[in-house]
C-alpha cells in the first residue's frame, strides 16, 4: 500500500529549530511535485513548501528566508528544515506527494498523517 510517513515534529523553543521528513513507500513508478502543508487549530490548511522533481521550490511568504525544502529522489523524501521557529509556526505539518502509481500510472496525491510542531517557551 502507497504512503507517506513523517517524523520530526516536536516542542521547540522560539528561535529553535525542527527537520521534518517525509518518506514515500509502495508501488510508486514516480514522484511529482513534494510537499509540506500545515494546519492551525480552526484554520484551513495552506501551503508552507513545495519542490518539483527537478528541485523547483516555492515556499509561503511567512516561512521564507527560514524553512528550507529538499528532496531525495533515491530514497523518496522530502524533508523540511525548519530555522528561527516562531509560536505561529505551530501547526499539525503534513507531507503530500504527487504520484504516479504502478502498474496502472495513475495519478494521486498522497498525504501523511500529521506531525505536530508546537513553538513556545
Amino acid at each position: 500500500q502507497v504512503q507517506l510517513v513523517e517524523s520530526g515534529g516536536g516542542l521547540v523553543q522560539p528561535g529553535g529549530s525542527l527537520r521534518l521528513s517525509c518518506a514515500a513507500s509502495g508501488h510508486i513508478f514516480s514522484i511529482n511535485t513534494m510537499g509540506w502543508y500545515r494546519q492551525a487549530p480552526g484554520k484551513q490548511r495552506d501551503m508552507v513548501a513545495t519542490i518539483t522533481s527537478g528541485g523547483s521550490t516555492n515556499y509561503a511568504d511567512s516561512v521564507k528566508g527560514r524553512f528550507t525544502i529538499s528532496r531525495d529522489n533515491v530514497k523518496k523524501m522530502v524533508f523540511l528544515e525548519m530555522n528561527s521557529l516562531k509560536p505561529e509556526d505551530t501547526a499539525v505539518y503534513y507531507c503530500n506527494a504527487g504520484v504516479l502509481l504502478l502498474p496502472t500510472l495513475l495519478s494521486r496525491d498522497l498525504w501523511g498523517q500529521g506531525t505536530q510542531v508546537t513553538v513556545s517557551s
